[in-house]
């Protein structure tokens, strides 16, 4: 049973029962709903907000997260830079280098091989900023190949370097005689009148005539394979090979400065000018040999001659003369 209230009536100085008015209690449980509802949707908001309410521990890690993300995004330009240099370098690679030393380029292809086909970076996905690390991993990765292909190509360029220095002191490249010791150059190569026969053959050297003891000198680094008078015709005569395919020649000598087995360097005094074998008077004959086949010596003497000087001796080797063998 509910207690009766009472009021105190200060106009009647009495005390009035409470009476309870119709619909009191309907308003009473339409305002606790709407405080509950209210209530619900404050605590939704929160709920809904509550990732951006962080600690201060997240904050710290979120703060290590921006500066990481930065840190790779920087990365990204420095790597970006580095391909850019390297691109160069590849170019002149491909472009200069190895074209003066006749060797192929090295394809694109190959350049940036190994990187199709299977995902090499599944674990690396389902991150955050997966997309940023594994951007980032995959040009450091294509970096480092492109640099371990281009060190390989330059230790090539280096050892073809080497080979052409050594091919470069090999090639027979000056005169046998100096131009200050000659009488005058008497025969070139080609067709020559004998000087025994009087018949119209091929000669396969070129005579320089100097006086009897006039030094012979070595025209690219080599070997002596021989120093003997034993082959028809040549006398006293010297054979260096030069290594490549070359091959140098100096016939009718006085006597020889060397011996069989013996290494010489450009410009080694060899011999000395004679008139030996089938010599009609004091000379060199030189010839020049690639593969096994004589070749024009004229070709041969950019290393010890001006232009001025070469174009007068190319006038004269291609005078229809008499040789002096």
């Amino acid at each position: 049973m509910s207690k009766v209230k009472y009021y105190y009536d200060s106009e009647t100085l009495s005390y009035r029962k409470i009476e309870k008015k119709k619909g009191r209690k309907l308003k009473i449980f339409a305002l606790s709903l709407l405080g509950i509802f209210l209530s619900g949707f404050l605590l939704l908001l929160v709920y809904i907000n509550l990732p951006s309410v962080q600690t201060p521990k997240e904050l710290s890690l979120q703060r290590e997260l921006n500066n990481m993300q930065l840190q790779f995004e920087l990365l990204n330009k420095k790597i970006e830079q580095a391909q850019a240099v390297l691109a160069e370098v590849e170019d002149r690679d491909n472009n200069l280098y190895r074209v003066y030393f006749e060797s192929n380029p090295i394809p694109e292809e190959q350049r940036k091989a190994g990187f199709g086909g299977i995902n090499r970076y599944k674990d690396l996905e389902g991150f955050d900023n997966s997309k940023l690390i594994i951007n980032t991993t995959r040009n450091l990765d294509i970096l480092t190949k492109q640099i371990v292909v281009q060190s390989k190509s330059l230790d090539e360029i280096a050892k073809l370097a080497e080979e052409k220095e050594k091919l470069l002191e090999a090639i027979p490249a000056i005169q046998p005689v100096k131009n200050e010791d000659l009488t005058r150059m008497a025969s070139g190569y080609g067709y020559r009148t004998d000087p025994f026969t009087k018949a119209r053959k091929f000669h396969y050297g070129m005579d320089f005539t100097a006086p009897r003891g006039t030094p012979v000198y070595a025209t690219g680094d080599g070997k002596v394979t021989r120093a003997d008078n034993t082959a028809t015709g040549y006398g006293n005569h010297v054979v260096i090979d030069h290594g490549y395919g070359y091959e140098s020649l100096y016939g009718h000598l006085y006597k020889y400065n060397v011996r069989a087995g013996q290494k010489v360097k450009r410009g080694d005094i060899i011999g000395f000018v004679g008139s030996t074998g089938r010599s009609e008077a004091p000379h060199c004959h030189y010839e020049v040999f690639k593969d096994g086949e004589r070749i024009n010596p004229i070709n041969f003497y950019y290393g010890s001659l001006t232009a001025e000087e070469f174009a007068d001796i190319l006038r004269k080797a291609q005078e229809e003369n008499q040789s002096l063998d």
